[in-house]
């Protein structure tokens, strides 16, 4: 039963990350049938996001007490909810509230980077977590195929079709989960007491806002950015926006494995300056093939960076894996909640997005001096 654990929860998150960008992927869509402004769907995209974020905290939490068999199959079935809700929804208030809801999908990561290092020894690590991380497949997955679905029977058809993959999923993780998964029974606020003061913890945090912010940012909002602003055809935005979580995806493993190889610091310095080059690159394109090799520098940048931060959070926080998890995870979520709406209110301002990408750049450079002086704080600490 412990074998099974590690593709099991991975492909469980692919179906939690399924959901989570569903709105994002069918809203070129959702907007032929429900009048949103430009405002308006950029929340709609934006909202999932929210409580995929902060509910990462306690889920991390409990998936330490609880573990991953509980979490993984009561989400998959509490997400039935909201998805079915979605597929009837006449206007932006119903939009939101299921988007809200939604959000719940996102917040899943918690459960994996919790439960599988309980498994394997501390220098397998950052492999294995960037193995679980592939479960960013999911958003590729919908963003490619819920287009061509939809071309075919609806948006809402194709919203109600995502039920059936929470029940299978749901049942999968029931009968197939670890019922031995070694558990911690500690307060939440004792966990949270012990590291809440440690610097380490917010470093990550800002770090992981930089890199999984950056995937989340550009997976909800280049579908819609791509049609509105280049006039792709909506299959043809689904799978560049595709193509890029596929790179970001593929990319973490090797995050991961290169920080147990190496020392993650480097791999976080070398992840920074890409992502501080493609920031300037993407503000002064002006056509497509420049914009897309801007966005494939960030899937790049981003998958390894991410791969690197959660070889970190246990190499540091062992004994409160599940609380500092959360944090993390939250604060990389939240990274992607911001972007979408800075980008769309500079554009209103300014009819450019040349500074909401630049902002990119130089959030990315700060990170870079940080990552700099943790590398050498904590040069007796961290291997390689």
């Amino acid at each position: 039963m412990k074998k099974i654990q590690l593709p099991l929860q991975t492909i469980s998150l692919v179906a939690a990350f399924m959901i989570w960008v569903i709105l994002s992927s069918l809203l070129t869509y959702i907007k032929g049938d429900i009048p949103l402004t430009p405002g308006e769907a950029s929340w709609v995209t934006s909202i999932p996001v929210i409580l995929g974020s902060l509910f990462r905290v306690p889920v991390g939490f409990y998936a330490n007490r609880l573990g991953a068999r509980v979490l993984f199959t009561f989400s998959f079935l509490f997400l039935l909810i909201p998805v079915f809700y979605l597929s009837i929804a006449q206007s932006f208030w119903g939009l939101a509230a299921s988007g809200f809801l939604i959000g719940v999908a996102g917040a899943t990561f918690s459960i994996g980077v919790t439960s599988l290092p309980k498994y394997y020894p501390k220098e397998r690590h950052g492999t294995i977590n960037g193995i679980y991380g592939m479960g960013n497949l999911g958003t590729a997955v919908t963003t490619f195929t819920a287009p061509v679905i939809a071309n075919m029977a609806g948006w809402r058809t194709t919203v109600k079709l995502f039920c059936i993959l929470l029940i299978v999923f749901a049942l999968l993780n029931f009968f197939f989960g670890d019922r031995h998964e070694p558990k911690v029974n500690v307060s939440f606020a004792e966990e949270l007491k012990k590291v809440y003061r440690d610097r380490r913890l917010w470093f990550l945090s800002i770090f992981y806002f930089i890199t999984f912010g950056s995937f989340v940012a550009f997976t909800v909002y280049l579908p819609n950015f791509l049609v509105s602003n280049f006039s792709l055809a909506k299959v043809d935005a689904g799978m560049r926006t595709a193509g890029f979580i596929l790179l970001a995806t593929l990319l973490r493993p090797l995050g991961g494995f290169l920080s147990d190889k190496y020392n993650p610091y480097t791999v976080l310095a070398f992840t920074f300056i890409g992502l501080t080059i493609s920031g300037i690159l993407l503000s002064f394109s002006l056509g497509i093939t420049l914009f897309t090799i801007g966005c494939l520098a960030v899937a790049f940048c981003a998958g390894i960076g991410n791969g690197a931060v959660f070889k970190l959070v246990p190499l540091y926080f062992s004994n409160q894996a599940g609380t500092v998890n959360g944090i993390v995870a939250a604060a990389g979520g939240l990274g992607g909640f911001f972007p979408p709406l800075l980008l769309t209110f500079v554009y209103g301002l300014t009819k450019s997005y040349a500074i909401g990408f630049m902002s990119l750049s130089e959030v990315a450079l700060a990170s870079l001096v940080l990552v700099f002086w943790m590398r050498f704080s904590e040069q007796n600490r961290v291997p390689g």
